[in-house]
């Protein structure tokens, strides 16, 4: 009964369907009761008036001809065929004068005493079992049957009409809820009353968050965009400050501040292509992209270890380029230094991992670290090092836009191994960024 409960409240249909039946059978079995009753009560009332009325006038015509055998037989006869009924005669001791059809059973449907001026000439009964056909008693149920039968699958293509707008509205708003901000409705035909007013108003909201989510994108694109600029000049200035004969510290102090920020321009940059899903996949080859990520980290060649036959993949390259960096920039300010980056393959898919030399994760950090803003060390420390908690949270983006994930474990050498997978066959056109990873990067 719970799989059935769990079938039927799954769509409003189903309900509507199931209501419509028992509404169609409780209907039935009332108006069946009642016609019963009432029809029996009022049928049976008439039916003995209309029995007493045939007796009198058939007791008052056999008592006319009684004396006269031959008409008294040929009125017999007459009642016989024009009513479909058993018909037999008897004087007052009993004995048979006339009988028409089949024997009559003492207890006849009919039985009339035939009287002549108060003076009892016989009885006459009257009998319909062997004379009159009888439908049989399985028709009347098996009318009602295939009448509520064929109402219930008619009620069925009503169900249907009447909740498929709102299947329609249930589809668009979970689609809206996933992020496919291009989400509409299109109820067509079935745009009638009060669904087409919730149709238009869903539409107009639609349109209205794709429309502000948009401009919020350009927005951060073109502002980190233009960031770059200040920047570069502010690494002129600080050069020039230092050639200049400046404080030392003060210097190091602002290309730290300017290096943090630059980095932090890059990553905006990078989410605001995957909002705008600018993914450029083309065929790449993993050593390749991680050997680039090393030389730019300036790590050593030698820190790559390839544990795959093929490392030929589908995506874009500048991202991927990110992730990697990102990784390797984790591992080096977080995990006291990069010990390798790894390809191996992970549940199917070709994943890229760093092992770092640290104590490892702390329990809980596995799904923690890839959290926004997430900063395993808080206060002056994170900062002094550059960390915002937008690293790792970036890396897990690019890598569902790639049809993967991130992972995060701790290794039985020691140390910690975070990496991501993806699909070597490229991002699909149906993944999105989580709404919520949008909002917060």
């Amino acid at each position: 009964m719970s799989r059935l409960g769990n079938f039927i409240r799954a769509r409003l249909r189903r309900r509507l369907f199931l209501w419509f039946g028992v509404s169609i059978l409780t209907t039935g079995l009332v108006v069946g009761t009642v016609v019963s009753v009432m029809g029996g009560l009022i049928g049976d009332s008439a039916w003995h008036q209309e029995v007493n009325r045939a007796r009198t006038f058939v007791s008052n015509r056999l008592a006319e001809v009684w004396d006269d055998p031959v008409r008294r037989d040929a009125l017999v006869r007459s009642v016989s065929e024009d009513l479909l009924v058993s018909v037999e005669l008897r004087d007052t001791s009993g004995a048979l004068l006339v009988r028409t059809g089949g024997h009559c059973p003492p207890h006849a449907e009919v039985s009339m005493p035939v009287e002549r001026g108060g003076v009892r000439l016989g009885t006459a009964r009257a009998c319909f079992e062997h004379a009159r056909p009888r439908g049989a008693p399985w028709r009347g149920p098996m009318v009602l049957i295939l009448a509520g039968t064929t109402l219930w699958m008619a009620s069925g293509w009503l169900a249907r009409r009447l909740s498929r707008p709102l299947d329609t509205l249930a589809q668009a708003v979970q689609q809206l809820g996933e992020g496919k901000l291009d989400t509409r409705v299109q109820l067509g035909r079935h745009a009638t009353g009060e669904m087409s007013v919730l149709a238009d108003a869903f539409n107009e909201m639609a349109a209205r968050i794709e429309r502000q989510m948009a401009d919020q994108r350009e927005l951060l694109a073109a502002v980190s965009h233009e960031l770059r600029t200040p920047l570069a000049h502010l690494r002129v200035l600080v050069e020039l400050m230092r050639d200049a004969g400046g404080p030392e510290r003060t210097a190091d102090q602002m290309e730290r501040e300017v290096v943090e920020l630059d980095a932090l321009v890059g990553e905006l940059l990078a989410s605001s292509r995957l909002d705008f899903g600018q993914l450029t996949p083309r065929e790449l080859d993993g050593k390749d992209l991680a050997a680039r990520a090393l030389e730019r980290t300036g790590l050593p060649a030698e820190a790559l270890s390839v544990e795959v036959p093929e490392a030929k993949l589908v995506g874009d390259a500048t991202l991927l380029g990110r992730a990697l960096a990102n990784l390797l920039d984790n591992a080096r300010k977080h995990g006291q230094g990069v010990e390798a980056l790894r390809l191996l393959e992970r549940d199917g898919q070709l994943a890229f991992c760093v092992d770092d030399r640290g104590p490892g994760l702390q329990p809980g950090e596995e799904t923690r670290i890839f959290a926004p803003f997430y900063r395993k060390d808080r206060g002056g420390e994170a900062r002094e090092a550059g960390s915002l908690g937008l690293g790792l949270a970036l890396v897990q983006r690019i890598a569902r836009a790639h049809g993967g994930d991130t992972f995060a474990e701790n290794r039985p050498g020691g140390g910690a191994r975070v990496g991501f997978t993806l699909r070597r066959e490229g991002p699909t056109s149906t993944q999105t960024p989580p709404a919520s990873s949008r909002a917060q990067a």
